[in-house]
């Protein structure tokens, strides 16, 4: 193995083993598909010492006070503050993602962790009246126990902290399963949870591309909630595997917002939120812009503005500073991606922008997708059915709200969706009845660690985030209790 490689273990029992299969993972730099680190790929054997370590250590961490659960997520913090750069350059090697984006994502897991450690003090259960006398009624609010948490590889950080911070300060105990594509910065927050003294087995971390090992996490009895952040395919089957337990579930699955434009919008406005809202982490967030709906009467205006403004997107060197996009993670999403605009394209679509990789010797290697529009397109079109999940925007005229809102609510899934319009009986109509879980009115892309980030239908079941998100992880006991002589 070359000196320049490094290799990680697996962190199970507050201890970095190898796999008792010695298998190893080899992890790419998606910008030029070198191999620069390794990690240990986890048996079965393996995971299932990891759900035991957890079940071991599940109800001495229940039995600590919460604000003493706290204190570790806010050391976590601390440390991950300190050490901001570093994990930048982790993500960036590791997901692809532009350094700015990657120090953003650090504080976004920062503030993760903080605001749920500053929960600690709220988690509140009830009293009720009882209807005997010296009879007392009380709810409270309990940990489920050992909690797996599978994360995807479009934001490897940000994940744990999403998972990791309500987890533990609400008494579980969580096993970190990252994707296999982007698991250096798991290993690597797995470190400052050592160098703070998490007691053992509070957090583990397996990684592996087998499928009884993986599979084992999920079908275990010793697990008692899963908490997923992935494509729609795996959540349906880990929901089907999980049922074989009864095993409580949060599912955060595949999205496909539209981002609808009406002939009263601000176009300036819209066509900036539109650029930033799809190109972002190069087109890899669920929420994510996945298709225009724009109003007919406005639609020419609209496409040339945003055509001009996704022009001035710069691809390239993720480290440097005047790059706006990075490479997508993996190779065969950017087969897929590709597959995807051919296939449009043969359907009638238009290529008004990009459509293929860049040119020059820097793109020859890695996963590069040049900004893509395409217009002309129709509500059946491969990229107005499927989640595109990178790079690419289709665009397609529309009557009117009416019949934006009346194309969302027919799909399967139900994530997100954008909405720019002036008109206030609009806004209403739209939070009244369109059937997603988030909708940004005159607003790009964000997500505030006080709101809630669910999806409805086939998105997804619970969610994460806020004092909800909280409560995701936390059970009730009821308590009837006689205190008579």
């Amino acid at each position: 193995m070359s000196q320049n490689i490094k290799h990680y273990k697996c962190y199970i029992n507050g201890e970095w083993l190898e796999s008792s299969s010695r298998d190893n993972i080899e992890v790419q730099n998606p910008a030029n598909l070198e191999v620069f680190a390794t990690v240990t790929s986890c048996s079965k054997q393996d995971v299932q010492y990891a759900l035991e370590s957890s079940e071991k250590a599940q109800l001495a961490w229940q039995l600590t006070p919460a604000h003493q659960r706290a204190l570790y997520l806010i050391a976590i913090a601390a440390k991950l503050k300190q050490e901001r750069d570093h994990f930048a350059n982790l993500l960036v090697l590791e997901q692809g993602k532009t350094f700015a984006e990657a120090q953003g994502e650090v504080d976004g897991t920062i503030q993760y962790l903080t605001y749920n450690a500053e929960a600690a003090r709220r988690i509140q259960g009830a009293i009720f009246p009882s209807e005997g006398k010296n009879e007392h009624l009380a709810i409270y609010k309990i940990p489920y126990g050992v909690t797996v948490g599978l994360c995807a590889f479009n934001f490897p950080l940000a994940l744990i902290g999403r998972k990791v911070g309500p987890a533990l300060v609400t008494g579980n105990t969580m096993i970190i399963k990252p994707h296999e594509l982007t698991p250096i910065t798991t290993s690597e927050f797995c470190r400052l949870v050592h160098e703070v003294g998490v007691p053992k087995g509070v957090i583990n971390m397996v990684v592996t591309q087998k499928a009884d090992a993986a599979s084992l996490l999920v079908e275990s009895p010793i697990t008692k909630l899963i908490s997923l952040t992935g494509s729609t395919r795996a959540g349906k089957g880990i929901y089907k595997a999980a049922s074989q337990n009864v095993t409580a579930l949060t599912l955060e699955l595949g999205g496909k917002a539209p981002f609808i434009v009406c002939d009263d919008a601000d176009i300036e406005k819209a066509v900036e939120a539109a650029a930033i809202s799809r190109y972002a982490n190069s087109g890899q967030v669920c929420i994510c812009n996945e298709m225009v709906m724009v109003d007919e009467k406005i639609a020419d205006e609209f496409t040339d503005k945003l055509i001009k403004r996704v022009q001035k997107i710069k691809v390239g060197d993720p480290f440097d500073s005047t790059v706006n996009m990075g490479p997508g993670v993996s190779s065969l999403g950017l087969e897929r991606i590709d597959g995807l605009v051919k296939k449009n394209i043969q359907q009638g679509a238009e290529l008004a922008l990009g459509g293929k990789r860049p040119d020059g010797a820097y793109f020859e290697k890695g996963n590069w997708y040049e900004p893509t529009i395409l217009t002309n397109v129709k509500n059946d079109h491969a990229t107005m059915q499927e989640e595109v999940f990178g790079p690419v925007l289709p665009i397609m005229k529309i009557s009117g709200f009416d019949e934006a809102l009346e194309l969302t609510n027919a799909r399967e899934e139900g994530l997100s969706a954008y909405l720019y319009t002036n008109n206030y009986k609009t806004h209403m109509k739209a939070i009244d009845q369109m059937q997603v879980g988030t909708i940004f009115i005159n607003r790009s892309i964000v997500g505030y660690i006080q709101g809630y980030h669910s999806g409805h239908k086939t998105s997804g079941i619970g969610g994460e985030d806020g004092i909800y998100g909280i409560e995701g992880f936390l059970q009730k006991r009821t308590i009837y209790m006689d205190y008579n002589d």
